[in-house]
């Protein structure tokens, strides 16, 4: 009798995320268009305790693996990790939550970033293997509501703990949404690491080679010229 390793899973056509659109007509930024992400300077982040991180107020809120998420800016300015669609509004004009008045030194960095906020969270992310990751790699629906013309709605990350071992895994999407095996990037993610994603045009994943949680900043924003000519300041 012969075994059979577990086939590794790929995303097929009746994936949700295959139903979110790709191209709309919104602004979107030329640093992105080539690869859909963008490498920023690593942050020197060392000044910013890991209180400001642990000691937040998370919920039990699944992306991308076992995930807990501590909300830092949201629709209301409740914790709550829920879609703004819920509340009949795009991904921006966010309002921030009590979480910020634990983690000032954070906040005072993602306030330079010139941008309309909607989502910001800490996300804590246990270890995951690539295989484990992949089974969980999708496209956010950034965009849901957000009026034609106005700013595509990207995601930013600030790594927070250090796991140079452990990269978000991109895919780029064809014409029919489904990922590109041969597209596929890693983006190191040691501490500092700083990076602006198309999450709704890229297929991704944090694969987490680790043995502790991994905590991350991610920054939905707004795009516009003054956050390309930023993230273009910063590379």
């Amino acid at each position: 009798m012969s075994s059979h390793a577990p086939a590794i899973f790929w995303p097929h056509s009746e994936h949700w995320s295959v139903k979110i659109p790709v191209n709309t007509n919104h602004y979107e930024m030329p640093v992105l268009k080539e690869k859909g992400y963008a490498i920023m300077k690593t942050l020197d982040i060392s000044h910013i305790p890991s209180s400001e991180w642990e000691n937040l107020t998370y919920m039990d809120w699944k992306s991308g693996g076992d995930t807990n998420f501590a909300p830092l800016a949201s629709c209301d300015g409740t914790i709550e990790c829920k879609g703004f669609w819920e509340n009949g509004k795009p991904d921006k004009g966010a309002k921030f939550t009590s979480n910020v008045d634990l983690c000032p030194n954070l906040m005072a960095y993602i306030k330079t970033i010139p941008a309309n906020f909607g989502r910001v969270r800490i996300i804590k992310l246990e270890p995951q293997n690539h295989d484990q990751a992949l089974r969980s790699v999708h496209r956010d629906d950034n965009n849901r509501l957000n009026p034609e013309g106005e700013g595509w709605v990207v995601r930013m990350w600030i790594e927070l703990t250090d796991n140079p071992d452990s990269y978000m895994l991109l895919y780029d999407s064809d014409e029919n949404n489904l990922p590109i095996k041969e597209s596929e990037a890693h983006v190191p993610m040691p501490k500092g690491a700083h990076f602006v994603v198309d999450s709704q045009r890229l297929w991704h994943v944090g694969v987490h080679n680790g043995t502790k949680p991994r905590y991350a900043a991610i920054i939905s924003c707004e795009s516009s010229p003054e956050l390309d000519a930023w993230i273009k300041s910063k590379m």
